[in-house]
This record gives structure tokens, sequence and C-alpha cells, in this order.
């Protein structure tokens, strides 16, 4: 079969991107630190413009935004930290109380069924005051252990986080030069198409970014009220988390409701915490699908739950944990991506032959 040149073209594109595609799996992890510091400079490149126009030096602007994002995350890590450190002691002194609450609740339950059972937490509870045992020296010999068999995995995670600010900060400083010269790359009778393009994915993730910005924020006071309304006395830094852990869909949230579910059991020691903690988190997850992510986010950005598990796992087996954070930035652009070929299939003579 003869192909015309304009399927010529197609062909040779198609196979540019099967061979890209391919380098992406086997430099993922080489990969991974330009993907993350060129998301960070995407993000981060209105600040430092509207900084240069208030007359801020270029370098004084993105050394300043880039500072105070790590300082957000280094808050959020804090927020995670107060948590485990208020929650783990209170664990390990609650531990046999706990057992035994247990152990009485389900006998009462298996005698009112009709059996005669005594469960046996003995080796529940030696197992668990093991793991929360606290032992210091315990711990530092572990994790000398661990560093001298995981050493190169160590140095690689904090050569990255060396790596990733250096990275964006000379992205920053030369963005206009590199959008300049990979768009001279561009052939001339594609240019407008592709600005076309980039222009309407400039417009999804604005929207993404702010839209989820909104919703984390709204999440997160409204978590923070509804466990300090419920009484738990963690209820600030766990309903802050889960607010902000949203952006991980699943992964966040079932974090945040874990942290919820421990506080609540030291805290209370009876059922109240499990049914306050199932209003707020069911109310929450309510109002985040049915109005909050419809309205801030709008319903054709929003992506298919099993569309959005399939970009997590497979992020995540591209680029690890950064790329599970990065998976659904990259499925809003994959819609914008899906839109353009679904028109063009649909008016090519591929779709239109009878």
């Amino acid at each position: 079969m003869q192909l015309s040149k304009a399927n010529k073209v197609r062909l040779i594109w198609a196979a540019i991107i099967l061979i890209a595609l391919w380098a992406t799996s086997l430099l993922g992890s080489v990969l991974m630190p330009f993907l993350v510091a060129l998301t960070i400079a995407y993000g981060l490149h209105p600040t430092v413009e509207r900084l240069q126009r208030w007359h801020i030096p270029r370098p004084v602007g993105t050394t300043l935004a880039l500072v105070l994002l790590i300082v957000a995350l280094v808050a959020l890590g804090s927020l995670i930290v107060s948590v485990l450190s208020s929650t783990l002691p209170q664990l390990q002194q609650q531990v046999p109380s706990l057992l035994l609450s247990m152990n009485a609740w389900l006998s009462a339950k298996a005698a009112h069924l009709g059996f005669q059972a005594q469960f046996d937490t003995t080796s529940l509870k030696r197992l668990l005051t093991k793991i929360l045992s606290g032992d210091p020296e315990r711990s530092a010999m572990q994790l000398l252990s661990s560093a001298r068999s995981g050493g190169g995995a160590i140095i690689v995670v904090l050569g990255n986080l060396v790596l990733i600010p250096v990275l964006t900060f000379y992205l920053l400083m030369d963005w206009h030069n590199l959008m300049r010269r990979s768009f001279s790359l561009v052939p001339l009778h594609q240019r407008e198409a592709l600005h076309d393009f980039l222009g309407e994915c400039d417009a999804i993730l604005n929207r993404y970014v702010r839209g989820q910005l909104a919703v984390m924020l709204i999440l997160a006071a409204f978590y923070a009220a509804g466990l300090a309304l419920a009484g738990f006395q963690l209820a600030l830094p766990i309903g802050v988390f889960t607010g902000l852990a949203v952006f991980v869909p699943f992964v966040g949230f079932g974090f945040g409701l874990l942290l919820a579910l421990l506080a609540g059991a030291l805290q209370f020691q009876s059922f109240y915490a499990l049914w306050a903690v199932a209003v707020v988190y069911g109310i929450g997850q309510v109002l985040e699908s049915s109005y909050l992510t419809p309205k801030l986010l709008g319903r054709h950005i929003g992506l298919h739950p099993l569309l959005v598990i399939f970009l997590l796992l497979a992020f995540g087996h591209l680029f690890g944990f950064v790329g599970v954070l990065l998976a659904l930035p990259a499925g809003a652009l994959l819609l914008v991506v899906a839109r353009h070929a679904l028109v063009w299939y649909r008016s090519s003579p591929l779709f239109l032959r009878t």
C-alpha cells in the first residue's frame, strides 16, 4: 500500500514518540529530577515574573520563590512529624489497655453468638510493644545497618534533594531562552497549531493547579474544624494534613483517615472515635466529590477513577513516589492530547471510510 506524504510524516512522529517512551522507561530514575525540576519551574515561573515586574532582580526573585516553596514543604513535613510524635508515645503507653478492651469486646460478641472463646492477645501485645519500644540505641543500630546495606539509595535520595533545587534555579533563570530555542525547532507551518495547543495545555494546568490548591485549603479547614468539633486534641495537624494530602488521590486521604482513627482510639478508647471519624471524613468525601471538584476544577478536567489508578501505578513505576505526585497534572495534559487526537481521528479517512 502506497503511503501519502502526510501519513509518512505521522508515522515518523509516531516512531519518535515510541522511542521517547522507550527511553523514558529505561532512564526513568535519571530523568526524574529533571522532570520534577521542570514541573516546579513551570509552577514558580509566574511568581518569578511577577517579582521581576516589581523590580526585583531575577536571581533574587528565583531564590525567594524556591525558599518559600522549601519552607512550605518543610512545614507540611513537620505536620506529619508532630502527629506521629504525639501519637506514638500514647500508643506505646496505652497498648495494654487497648488490647484488654478489644479482648473483652470480642469475647462478649462471641458469647452473644453462642461461642465460648477467649482471645489470646499476649503475643500481639508483645509484638506491638517491641515495635513501639522506642529504644534509641536499637533504632540507631537499625538505621546504621540500613544505611550500610542501602547506601546507594540514600546517596541517590540526598543527591536528588540537592540537585532538584539547583536544576530548578537554572531553569527559572533561563526560562525564556529555553522556550524560545525549543520553539525554534518546530517546523514553520506547525508553529501556529502548536502555539494554540500549548496555550490550551497551559490554561488547563493553570486551572487545575489553582482549583486543586483551593480544594486542598477548603478541605484542610473543614477536616480541622470537624475533628475539633468532635473533640479531637490533634484536630489541627491531622485535619490540615488530610486536606493537603488529597493532592495524592486515595493514598493521601487514606493516610489521613488512618491517623484520625488512631488518634481517636487513643484519646477516647471507645466507638465514639470510629463514628466521629466516619461522619467527618464521610461528609468530607461527599463535599469533595460532589461539589468542590466539579465546581473548582471543572468536570472536563476530572479524571475517571480507573484512569487515576492507572496513572498512579504507571508514573509510580517510572519515577517512584515523585511520579505519584506528578500523575494527576500529567493526566490533565493527557486529556488535552486525547481530545485533539479524537478530533483528528474522527475527521480522518480511517474513521470516515465506508
